[in-house]
């Protein structure tokens, strides 16, 4: 997703897709480390998209004050 569809989603649905992609971050770790992956490259974009998620939410909080 881009960070111009993060902006037009709530502060809630956000919260929610960050913690499903922590989870699915967390399960790829654990899979990598068990058997290697097809496409390790997998592993970065879900840890940058979890980083725009933050991102996102740190600027709205930021925001809001």
């Amino acid at each position: 997703m881009k960070k111009e569809t993060y902006t037009e989603v709530s502060d809630k649905d956000l919260r929610d897709r960050l913690a499903e992609m922590e989870k699915d971050y967390a399960q790829l770790k654990i899979n990598h480390a068990i058997s290697p992956l097809d496409s390790p490259a997998k592993i970065t974009a879900a840890r940058k998209e979890i980083a725009r998620v933050k991102t996102e939410l740190r600027s709205r909080q930021l925001n809001n004050k």
